[in-house]
């Protein structure tokens, strides 16, 4: 997972210390759950979520898997997670202008600026 992180080319980590081994353990079971996808036996995109506050902690695909529909379908196991813990919604920021951005508002998030570069996107269960 952290491979696929740090190849990413939008939503580049500015220190990739900041994000350890342990935090990817942690949101494995303790803190949240994850879940990846697999083509061919390789990893090549995976979804964290907190336990605790029902947020997306992370969605990332690795570059030249984009397209496929495996963030949308990963993103929906965690949602569905997310709220069969009992959370009225789900949580998630990202940078603004991003194609992050685009793809969390064409899934029907709602979208609220928090700063000229960060989006807040929120998706209360129905």
């Amino acid at each position: 997972m952290s491979r696929i992180r740090l190849s990413v080319t939008e939503n580049v980590l500015s220190d990739p210390g900041r994000v350890t081994a342990s935090m990817y353990e942690d949101y494995l079971e303790e803190a949240g759950r994850g879940w990846v996808a697999e083509i061919d036996g390789v990893i090549v995109a995976f979804c964290y979520a907190a336990r605790e506050d029902g947020s997306i902690w992370a969605l990332f695909v690795r570059p030249g898997n984009e397209g496929q529909g495996l963030a949308k379908h990963l993103l929906g196991l965690a949602v569905d997670w997310i709220f069969e813990l009992g959370h009225a919604c789900a949580r998630l920021d990202t940078t603004a202008n991003t194609r992050a951005d685009r793809f969390y508002a064409m899934q029907g998030w709602e979208r609220k600026p928090v700063s000229e570069t960060k989006v807040e996107y929120i998706l209360q269960k129905h």
